[in-house]
């Protein structure tokens, strides 16, 4: 059974940080990309960032880019998300999601993760 954890929300003023992780269980980590997603209330769900199996490859919104980092450890099976300069639009729940091995835009996710709150105040 394949299961995503998604750690590292909380309430973070603007301009402030924040590290995302996603540990995966249940099926050899490093064959399939991994990629970041985010729900705000009332909006749909927007596709952040994306890596592909061996971290050669990344992807970002253009919302994120130059503030957002994807990296994996395939040792560890797990996936981050640094976030820098944070604003108040980026509050959302963030999930963790994989896909086919050298995606870098997940647009076929097969397993998701249960989301983290991340909070950005003004």
């Amino acid at each position: 059974q394949v299961q995503l954890v998604e750690s590292g929300g909380g309430l973070v003023q603007a301009g402030g940080s924040l590290r995302l992780s996603c540990a995966a269980s249940g099926r050899p980590f490093s064959r399939y990309a991994m990629g970041w997603f985010r729900q705000a209330p009332g909006k749909e769900r927007e596709f952040v960032a994306g890596i592909n199996w061996s971290g050669g490859s990344t992807y970002y919104a253009d919302s994120v880019k130059g503030r957002f980092t994807i990296s994996r450890d395939n040792a560890k099976n797990t996936v981050y998300l640094q976030m820098n300069s944070l604003k108040p639009e980026d509050t959302a729940v963030y999930y963790c999601a994989t896909d086919r091995p050298n995606v870098v835009v997940l647009s076929a996710p097969d397993y998701w993760g249960q989301g983290t709150q991340v909070t950005v105040s003004s």
